[in-house]
């Protein structure tokens, strides 16, 4: 059970969001409102999210504090309880997160960042955030579920998404419609299943909390962060689409309508090939988005490229595939054609990894 100890301060906002998404993940929560932290929520905020309780109804084994005010960072950093029963509780737990909430200045003070280096040096787990308050709703999540640990600790994952860019001239490019929602759904559960995640990221404008973050718009760009990352990598999942054609001369200018604009088109380079050829041992998954029967596509492409799994798709159906936050799909492997059915691209997504847990396990049998 997770103890949640929601203090005084503006990140007490987010305190229902977080406790929400923790127990989608399938934790048991129960919060504890600490003192001051009424004149900013009240219990009725978390009818949906988790219990508000006075004493915890066993004795946690995980306490997470958010926000933590300077005040409770003092008191945690030198073991002074001050009478709060949820600070005696994190002394006997064996796993505490604390979510600091400071402005700039508190944080900048000598005597937090001196209490601040005391508690990681005790074993206490910061999630600071990466910007001025408390860590997003996303981002503490993301620290409270990879720090528990889960069938993908210790495992590296890179994650593609979005949609390349192929420049023409200095304002036009060829594209796609992808908006990245199923490469971050497949990227925000291999993080709630303990996985190092890194997304590479084509023309996504919303960063994934919790990741490491690489932002790209070309093919060349997608390729040449992909081979870097792939060297210290466990898994990479292809979720982008990737353009297949760039235009064979990009002009510096803008072209003007009176000049016309006549496109010449070349392959772009395979990136799941140069993958395969470079990382022989890497698990890879990709995908195949077609119109109608995916199986075939799915079954060619798992040959052609090299791939442990492909993902394929039918993009004709309404509904699913590219901007919509659904998905169905066939995870195809070399012994296994697994039928996704209409499902959340959130769920599709534990379907995938779930396929991949099983097929990286028995690989390390063989």
């Amino acid at each position: 059970m997770i103890l949640f100890s929601v203090g005084p301060g503006p990140g007490a906002l987010s305190a229902p969001g977080i406790s929400r998404e923790l127990r989608e993940a399938g934790l048991d929560v129960e919060v504890i409102l600490a003192p001051g932290s009424r004149a900013f929520i009240g219990s009725v905020a978390f009818a949906d999210a988790a219990p508000v309780v006075e004493t915890p109804s066993w004795t946690p084994k995980i306490v997470l504090f958010a926000p933590a005010s300077s005040g409770t960072v003092a008191r945690l950093a030198r073991s002074l309880n001050g009478g709060n029963a949820i600070e005696e509780y994190a002394g006997a737990s064996k796993l505490v997160f604390v979510a600091p909430d400071l402005d700039a200045a508190t944080a900048r003070h000598p005597a937090v960042r001196k209490n601040l280096a005391l508690l990681r040096d005790d074993g206490f787990r910061l999630i600071e955030g990466s910007g001025e308050g408390m860590a997003s709703v996303g981002e503490v999540v993301a620290a409270v579920l990879g720090g528990l640990g889960g069938p993908l600790a210790g495992t590296r994952v890179v994650v593609t998404a979005g949609g390349t860019r192929e420049p023409i001239d200095s304002v036009r490019f060829v594209g796609n419609r992808s908006s990245g929602k199923m490469g971050l759904a497949v990227a925000r559960e291999a993080l709630r299943l303990g996985a190092e995640v890194s997304v590479v990221a084509a023309n996504v404008e919303q960063v994934e909390p919790g990741v490491d973050w690489f932002p790209v718009e070309s093919v060349r760009e997608m390729k040449d962060a992909v081979m870097e990352l792939a060297g210290e990598a466990n898994a990479l999942v292809m979720a982008a689409a990737v353009s297949d054609f760039t235009p064979a001369e990009r002009l510096s200018e803008k072209v003007r309508r009176r000049d016309g604009l006549r496109v010449e088109f070349v392959p772009t380079d395979d990136i799941l090939a140069e993958v395969r050829r470079g990382y022989p041992r890497l698990f890879v998954i990709g995908f195949a988005a077609t119109h109608g029967d995916p199986i075939a596509d799915a079954r060619e492409k798992l040959s052609s490229k090299g791939a442990n799994i492909i993902i394929g798709n039918d993009i004709s159906q309404a509904g699913i595939g590219f901007g919509s936050d659904e998905n169905e799909v066939y995870v195809v492997s070399e012994d296994e054609e697994k039928f996704v059915p209409l499902a959340s691209k959130t769920d599709v997504a534990r379907a995938i990894l779930d396929v991949m847990i099983s097929e990286m396990s028995n690989e390390g049998r063989e």
